[in-house]
């Protein structure tokens, strides 16, 4: 026994020893400047199988000169000679000599069928690169051949295959000849969608389609419809694609496999941040109400400092992803802990949401009612009711969802009431806000942030509290309590008798902030910011600053940002801390 284990543990060592004597030999490559030609020689070196005792051996030189003929030949070069040299135990010096490459002397292409005369087809066709007086190239040949192909059926001709090619090589000539016949037949065209599944979608599948029955049959158009289909939130799972076997002439049918989703969905999301504390959020949806395409949802807020019920009504439009009209209803109750702000908020409004397709601009034309009962501390209770037309532009632009190294937000949003049209005060309010996040070499990421509003009303002490400026918080000047900086008021509690210095809203508002985050691992960055910004009745009120570090997480459901913030007022200075999670933009 113990001399079995013997002669196996030296067999084992002398296998171990032969492939590492294999895996050890190198190879240097010299008189080939092309980087494409010398790395398919040595792609073709490094498949040889042979050890470093036979590096010497004639025969198997013979073989390494052999292997690199084979590699160069692709690249027009049937004429090399290779010099073998040995350079150490394990290292070979391979020099090679190309030679005078094979020269195109003749390219003969011809199309049979429809493809003769349609423009993009020919034009495509006639982009062969090769041309008389080029040097051969093997792998321009092939790939042409595969790219032809793939682009007829891509463009409806179900029906093309190559005639004829042939690839003659002259080689006392040092020529070579290329020949390519194209037979295109017809150009198929689309045909009707057919429907595999409930037919309900039918209305909407009809408004999705970029195509009409008729119309050139076109791959990429076909994705176009897919990612549409996939985008408008009705299914589960679709997918459409030609049925050429089915053709009725030149028509090809689309079938549309589909899964409806549930008639009734409910999720629960939970949440933290430093402004708001937990937080849980419960949805409803209901993504078909009828075979329009109507959807409604609604959702359910709690947090302790807001608590709020809202449901939309969705009618699709044209564009049925980005083009709809939206009655939206909300009821809202605030009380913030930090001040003795309350306010109960009705609203009722309709919106016009459009965006043009492959656009990342979305208008919204709206109207907006509005009563609002606010009570601060000892100010009165007020109840303002207001109509508010509006209309807002936004650009989104980012290249990923949950972590982004790049991305750009905009918008401008703009209302206005009138005391004669529905509204109990003349009032006014625009707001123009954006973010730019750039990241340098995959490590240095910067963050660019602002915003700038203004209120401009007949009787500001009406302006209900929720609609006033205040700054301060997690996405607005760090270091500060959400909604803390703004003008003050003497106020009393009206649990607690105490008269407190409270913020009650203003009429200006511009927030900045700019952000320097490094990478230190896959997962990790940590940052350092500086925050201003001020919420004021005035436009030449101090700024509040606020400077600090960051830590940041990206995790899987999203960053998870964490900053220390110092705060510094004109009449205080203070620590913050905050907890953010989920995409900036």
């Amino acid at each position: 026994m113990p001399k079995f284990a013997a002669a196996l543990s030296l067999a084992l060592a002398l296998g171990h020893a032969s492939v590492n004597a294999q895996s050890e030999i190198s190879y240097s490559i010299s008189g080939v400047e092309d980087s494409k030609v010398k790395e398919n020689i040595r792609v073709h070196l490094n498949n040889l199988d042979v050890e470093k005792s036979l590096l010497s051996d004639p025969y198997w030189q013979e073989e390494v000169s052999e292997t690199v003929a084979k590699a160069v030949q692709p690249f027009g070069y049937y004429n090399s000679e290779t010099a073998i040299a040995l350079n150490g135990e394990n290292s070979v010096k391979v020099t090679v000599s190309l030679n005078k490459p094979l020269i195109v002397n003749k390219v003969t292409r011809e199309i049979i069928g429809e493809g003769r005369t349609d423009n993009n087809f020919r034009s495509r066709f006639n982009a062969f690169k090769l041309k008389q007086g080029d040097v051969l190239n093997q792998p321009v040949y092939e790939a042409f051949k595969s790219s032809m192909f793939n682009y007829a059926l891509s463009h409806g001709y179900f029906d093309f295959f190559w005639q004829a090619t042939r690839l003659d090589l002259v080689r006392e000539e040092k020529q070579a000849n290329i020949l390519l016949i194209a037979q295109s037949g017809p150009q198929y065209h689309f045909g009707d969608v057919k429907i595999v599944g409930d037919d309900k979608a039918k209305a909407i599948i009809k408004r999705l389609m970029p195509f009409k029955p008729g119309e050139p049959y076109s791959s990429s158009t076909l994705s176009d419809f897919n990612r549409s289909l996939n985008q408008s939130g009705y299914f589960s799972r679709v997918i459409a694609r030609p049925v050429v076997s089915d053709a009725d002439g030149l028509r090809v049918p689309i079938e549309v496999s589909l899964l409806h989703r549930p008639s009734d969905s409910f999720n629960v999301a939970l949440g933290a941040a430093t402004d708001t504390g937990p937080r849980i959020s419960l949805g409803w949806e209901r993504p078909w109400v009828n075979r329009l395409g109507h959807s409604m949802n609604a959702d359910i807020f709690v947090s302790k400092p807001e608590q709020s019920v809202s449901a939309d009504y969705r009618i699709p439009m044209k564009n049925i992803t980005r083009d709809y009209v939206s009655f939206e209803t909300g009821y809202q109750f605030i009380e913030f802990s930090n001040t003795s702000f309350e306010s109960e908020t009705l609203s009722l409004s309709a919106h016009r949401y459009w965006q043009d397709d492959g656009s990342p601009w979305q208008q919204d034309g709206s109207i907006t009612y509005l009563r609002e009962t606010y009570d601060q501390g000892s100010l009165n209770t007020n109840t303002t009711s207001l109509v508010l037309p509006g209309y807002s532009v936004t650009y989104r632009n980012k290249d990923g969802e949950l972590d982004f190294n790049n991305g750009v937000y905009f918008q401008v949003l703009g209302q206005v009431g009138r005391e004669n049209a529905g509204s109990d005060i003349n009032f006014a309010k625009a707001v123009v806000e954006g973010m730019l996040i750039t990241t340098f070499n995959n490590v240095h990421r910067f963050t660019f942030r602002g915003e700038l509003g203004a209120i401009r009303a007949n009787r500001f002490a009406d302006v209900p509290t929720s609609l006033r400026f205040y700054a301060g918080g997690d996405q607005s000047v760090r270091g500060f309590d959400f909604r803390d900086i703004s003008p003050k008021a003497e106020v009393i509690n009206p649990e607690t008798g105490e008269l407190k210095t409270e913020s009650i809203g203003g009429k200006y508002l511009f927030t900045s902030s700019v952000e320097y985050a490094y990478r230190i691992a896959d997962k990790w960055r940590i940052a350092a910011f500086v925050d201003a910004g001020t919420a004021s009745n005035t436009t030449d009120a101090q700024l509040t600053y606020s400077v600090g570090p960051g830590v940041h997480w990206l995790s899987p459901i999203g960053p998870v940002r964490v900053y220390i913030a110092r705060g510094f007022a004109p009449d205080e200075n203070q620590w913050g801390f905050h907890l953010l999670i989920g995409p900036e933009i």
